[in-house]
C-alpha cells in the first residue's frame, strides 16, 4: 500500500503529461515558469524555463547538477561533503512533484517543484524530499499512512535596516503605520495588513494550497499561518509552496518575510510545528482514544520512538547558528524531550480536544528548518517506537514558569553537530551519503560563521578587555 502515485511509462515521479496541458490551458498567458527543487537548507533551487518548455520536463526530465545538495546555504560548494563534482560534472533527472504545478498570480509566472532522480528512475539518495520518501514508503509497508499539517510563524520586516544596520518591523501594508507593540491576537493589526495576506490568500487558491487560520503572534510584525491537515509528504510540500508564495508577495509591498527562527533577540521565536499522526488506508485515524477514552498505545509508542532521539536529531531541527538562539527564552520555545497533555510547554504535546481527530504536536523545530528532513525523521523515530513498543514514560505536568526536569539535548549548535555525526539512528534514517555530507556542511558552516566577529562583540570587549 502506498499513497504516492504510480509511475507513468516516463516519469519516475507519478507526473502526467496532462497536468501541464491543462495548466497551459488555464493559464494561456503565462509565458515562465519557476522549477524549484529544494536544497538541504530547504532553500529553493533552479531556473526560469520558458512556457514552451513545461511540457519537456514532463516527458523526459530536465537535468540540474547533482552538487547542488553539496553547498552550504550561501550556495557555496563544501569540499569534503562527499557530494561536490570534479571534472566535467554531471547532472542528476529531475522531474515534476505531481499536484505542485501552479501560478502565482501576483508574479504573472507558473510554479512547479521538482525532485531529482538517477539515469536508472531510481530516488537520488541525498534529495531531502526523496529521503523522507523512504520513511513514508517504510510507513507504507507497516500499513500505516502519515497524516499531518505544520505551523508556520514569521515576521514581517522593512526591506531596509536602519541607519544602524538594523532591521525593523514593517509598516502595515493598508495604513502604513507603524507599531512596535506586541498585538497579540489582534484583529486590527491583521486588517491594516490585510492587502498582503489578501494576495497570499488569492494565490493559495492557484496552488492547491489551503492556507487556514491566520493570527497575529506574540512578537511585533510577527505572524502565524495554518496549513489543512493532509497527507503528510503534499503538507511538507505546502511548507516549500507556502514560504515562497508568502515571501514573493511581500516584495511586491516593499517588506520582506523573514522566516529566520530569531530575528530579534529579545523578541519571541518563529517555530515550525509539527502535527502528526496514521491512518490505515481507508483514512480511519489509528491514534484516536481507544473506547474507553484513553490514549491510543500506538501514539504513545510513536512519541516514546521520538523522545529517544530528540538529542541526536537537533541538528535538523535546529540547523543554522541563529536557530540556536530562540531556545534562549524557552517558555514557548521547548529545549526538552518531554510530552505532555494540553501543555505548550513540552517538546511533544498532545492537544486535549479527545476523539478520532487525536494527534500529537512536535515543538521544537524552527521555522528555518527544511520540512522534509523535520519530517523524516520526526517519522523514523515514531515508526521505530512503534515497531519496539518504546514507552514514552509519565507525561509532564509542569506549568509555564515551573524548573524543567533535566533533559540530555544539546546545549549549543556545535554539541548538535558532534551529537547528529556520532548518530546510528540519522544515518539509518536518513541514509549514510546524505548523512555524512550534512554533517561536513554543517560542519564548515560552523567554522566559517565562528570567524565573523559581531558589533557587540566590539561593544562589549574591543575596547575595555
Amino acid at each position: 500500500m502506498s499513497n504516492v502515485p504510480t509511475p507513468a511509462a516516463s516519469s519516475p515521479s507519478g507526473s502526467t503529461l496532462s497536468e501541464a496541458e491543462a495548466f497551459l490551458a488555464k493559464y494561456p498567458d503565462v509565458e515562465a515558469i519557476d522549477i524549484i527543487l529544494t536544497d538541504f537548507h530547504g532553500i529553493g533551487r533552479g531556473k526560469m524555463i520558458r512556457r514552451h518548455e513545461l511540457a519537456s520536463i514532463y516527458k523526459s526530465g530536465r537535468g540540474l547538477p547533482t552538487s547542488i545538495f553539496g553547498q552550504d546555504v550561501t550556495g557555496e560548494d563544501v569540499d569534503d561533503c562527499g557530494l561536490v563534482q570534479t571534472g566535467g560534472g554531471g547532472d542528476g533527472r529531475c522531474w515534476p512533484v505531481p499536484g505542485t504545478l501552479g501560478y502565482l498570480p501576483h508574479t504573472g509566472r507558473g510554479q512547479l517543484l521538482i525532485s531529482m532522480y538517477n539515469e536508472d528512475a531510481t530516488p537520488h539518495d541525498v534529495d531531502p524530499r526523496n529521503v523522507f520518501l523512504t520513511q513514508v514508503n517504510r510507513a507504507n509497508a507497516l500499513g500505516f499512512v502519515p497524516m499531518g499539517a505544520f505551523e508556520l510563524e514569521f515576521y514581517l520586516v522593512d526591506r531596509e535596516a536602519d541607519a544602524g544596520g538594523l532591521y525593523h518591523p514593517a509598516s502595515y501594508a493598508m495604513t502604513k503605520r507603524r507599531s512596535s507593540l506586541r498585538n497579540t491576537m489582534s484583529v486590527d493589526e491583521i486588517d491594516e495588513m490585510s492587502p498582503l495576506f489578501d494576495a497570499v490568500y488569492e494565490g493559495a487558491k492557484h496552488l492547491d494550497l489551503t492556507l487556514e487560520t491566520l493570527i497575529s503572534e506574540y512578537g511585533p510584525g510577527q505572524y502565524e499561518m495554518t496549513i489543512r491537515y493532509r497527507d503528510l509528504m503534499r503538507a511538507a510540500d505546502d511548507v516549500i509552496i507556502a514560504k515562497r508564495l508568502i515571501r514573493t508577495c511581500a516584495r511586491r509591498f516593499g517588506m520582506e518575510a523573514v522566516f529566520m527562527p530569531k530575528p530579534f533577540g529579545t523578541e519571541a521565536g518563529s517555530g515550525m510545528h509539527l502535527h502528526l499522526s496514521l491512518a490505515d488506508e481507508n483514512g480511519n485515524n489509528l491514534f484516536a482514544d481507544q473506547p474507553d477514552g484513553s490514549l491510543s498505545p500506538l501514539m504513545l509508542n510513536a512519541i516514546g520512538g521520538i523522545r529517544g532521539t530528540i538529542g541526536e536529531t537537533m541538528l535538523i531541527l535546529a540547523p543554522f547558528m541563529n536557530s540556536w538562539r530562540r531556545f534562549a527564552s524557552a517558555m514557548y520555545s521547548p529545549a526538552s524531550d518531554d510530552w505532555g497533555v494540553e501543555n505548550r510547554t513540552v517538546a511533544l504535546r498532545v492537544p486535549g480536544t479527545p476523539g478520532k481527530t487525536r494527534h500529537f504536536e512536535h515543538r521544537i523545530a524552527g521555522v528555518d528548518a527544511n520540512p522534509y528532513l523535520v519530517a523524516a525523521v520526526t517519522l523514523g523515530a515514531a515508526l521505530d517506537g512503534i515497531e519496539h513498543k518504546t514507552d514514552p514514560g509519565k507525561p509532564s505536568t509542569d506549568e509555564i514558569g515551573h524548573d524543567k526536569a533535566p533533559n540530555d539535548l544539546p546545549r549549543h549548535w556545535l554539541d548538535a553537530i558532534d551529537r547528529f555525526g556520532a548518530s546510528d539512528f540519522n544515518k539509518r534514517t536518513l541514509g549514510p551519503r546524505f548523512h555524512t555530507a550534512f554533517t561536513r556542511i554543517k560542519q564548515a558552516e560552523y567554522e566559517h560563521m565562528a570567524l565573523k566577529v559581531s558589533a557587540a562583540e566590539w561593544e562589549y570587549y574591543g575596547f575595555s578587555v
